[in-house]
């Protein structure tokens, strides 16, 4: 029998034509979904890379300083509190203060080290391990550590290395130490030892007699490198022995020779400056500057330094001898750029330079002729007072210069320069002797404009640059990455191929991305 429930076939092709566009609709909607989707995703990589690019990036002192505050407190957590590598959680620390001193967190965690300093302390007391704890004592006293907490510990210390019996023990190492010249140098050197000692036995007289022989080798020492011209070393050693014992009986002498020393510079710097040695007077009182930066007389010694620097722009000018006019005046600017004496010859300068482009390349013969003469004369009368090349302005060497720019050609111009050249040579050589590369740069550079032979020029650069190359190696080994770096960059201008300046360029390079 026929099913009459059954909808009609036309009724069933439409239901199934309904279904399939329903479908259809279905897949193209999730396809849109998918589209719609990959568009959001694509949005939000592009705000993230913009985020980083303008954000992240430019808050980088804060992303490091973060960083740096991390990788302090794992380093707290696993017990390394201060390491000489950079990698101990109080160097971290201060490395992230010193980024942003104002960020209190860095603060807090040096306070955290310090406590944990004082417990490491205690540990090592408990466990007999009494160097360890003297080395965590001094780390927590540095950080200031509660007071209470640390003489606790201290106590304590003291305590079990009396009753341990280990006094004689530090006594003999302390003698060892002093014997072998180790008298400040570690722990385990004999005055840190002594101290040891003293402040469990306080009365203790061989240690006492050693303490004292040991802080007068330190004081004899200062006052060899006081002899040698070390202030800095010398006032180092003094205070190194005002640490251990104020009233040394050899301390007043050392202190007052010490005075004497910084006094003598003072009047050597003055003297100099007088005589025109300007650059000698300028390192002597950058020396003192650097020992005080309060030095008044120091200080007043630098702004005179910067006027004679004026006064010797102003000479070369009235030659028109501008490129060293120039440099003097970039001298005398950076030593006292609020002188009168300077901003004037800053004014003369340009009106010599000035009246130079008036007058044009060429004086007339006659005046040239002139000119030259005068210029010989007082080159002569320069050389027959013994100033070939110094002072500046006024050598001998200056004016021949000076001749040369207005007449290069002239036949007694360039016999003047043939006399005073072998002069030049012998000033590059003792420069180098010296050590003196500054003076020798200047000699060399007188050398090849008296018209010196151009391959011996050219071998005296390269002398010169690895001289500055060999400064440079001493600067990287002392941790002095700043004067390397100075010391490349000389190297370079006297000699930009001279041998081994890429090498060296790349180790420097290297030492700068290691950790303070």
């Amino acid at each position: 029998m026929p099913d009459h429930s059954a909808p009609p076939p036309r009724e069933r092709l439409a239901r199934a034509s309904s279904r399939a566009r329903s479908t259809a609709a279905d897949a193209l909607q999730r396809r849109r979904g998918w589209w719609i989707a990959a568009g959001v995703l694509a949005v939000v990589v592009v705000l993230v890379v913009l985020v980083r690019l303008f954000l992240v990036d430019r808050l980088w002192p804060e992303t490091r300083a973060q960083a740096l505050l991390d990788e302090a407190a794992v380093a707290t957590a696993a017990g390394r509190l201060s390491t000489p590598d950079g990698d101990g959680a109080r160097q971290l620390y201060e490395a992230a203060l010193a980024l942003d001193p104002d960020d209190v967190r860095p603060r807090a965690g040096l306070a955290e080290v310090a406590r944990a300093a004082v417990v490491q302390a205690a540990t090592a007391v408990e466990a007999g391990r009494f160097d360890e704890a003297h080395i965590a004592l001094r780390l927590a006293n540095e950080l200031s550590a509660p007071r209470e907490h640390v003489d606790a510990v201290t106590a304590a210390l003291r305590q079990r290395e009396a009753s341990g019996a280990g006094l004689d023990r530090l006594v003999a190492e302390a003698q060892a130490a002093q014997a072998a010249g180790m008298l400040d140098a570690g722990e385990h050197s004999a005055l840190p030892l002594y101290r040891r000692v003293l402040a469990l036995q306080p009365d203790n007289a061989d240690v006492l007699r050693g303490r004292e022989d040991a802080l007068a080798s330190l004081l004899e020492d200062a006052r060899r490198r006081l002899r040698e011209g070390g202030l800095r070393e010398a006032a180092d050693l003094i205070a190194r022995v005002r640490e251990y014992d104020a009233g040394h009986v050899d301390l007043p002498d050392t202190d007052a020779r010490l005075t004497e020393e910084l006094d003598a510079l003072r009047r050597r710097a003055a003297r100099s400056l007088e005589a025109g040695h300007v650059e000698r007077a300028v390192a002597e009182w950058r020396t003192l500057l650097a020992f005080d930066p309060a030095d008044a007389r120091a200080q007043r010694g630098l702004h005179d330094a910067g006027a004679a620097y004026a006064a010797r722009a102003e000479r070369f000018a009235r030659d028109f001898n501008f490129a060293d006019a120039d440099a003097q005046l970039r001298e005398a600017r950076a030593l006292a750029a609020d002188s009168d004496a300077v901003r004037t010859a800053g004014e003369h300068v340009e009106r010599s330079r000035a009246r130079h482009a008036r007058l044009g390349p060429q004086l007339p013969p006659a005046q040239r002729r002139q000119r030259v003469d005068t210029l010989l004369r007082q080159a002569a009368a320069a050389e027959a007072r013994g100033d070939l090349l110094t002072p500046p302005g006024d050598s001998a060497y200056d004016k021949i210069r000076a001749a040369r720019l207005v007449a290069p050609d002239d036949a007694a111009v360039a016999r003047a320069s043939s006399r005073l050249l072998p002069s030049a040579r012998q000033c590059f050589d003792a420069g180098l002797r010296a050590n003196s590369l500054a003076r020798a740069r200047a000699c060399l550079d007188a050398r090849e404009v008296l018209g010196d032979e151009g391959n011996a020029v050219r071998e005296a650069r390269r002398r010169l640059a690895q001289r500055w190359l060999a400064i440079g190696d001493e600067r990287l080994g002392a941790g002095n990455l700043v004067g390397a770096e100075a010391a490349l960059a000389s190297a370079r201008d006297v000699d930009a191929g001279v041998p081994g300046h890429s090498e060296f360029a790349r180790r420097l390079r290297t030492a700068s991305m290691k950790p303070d």
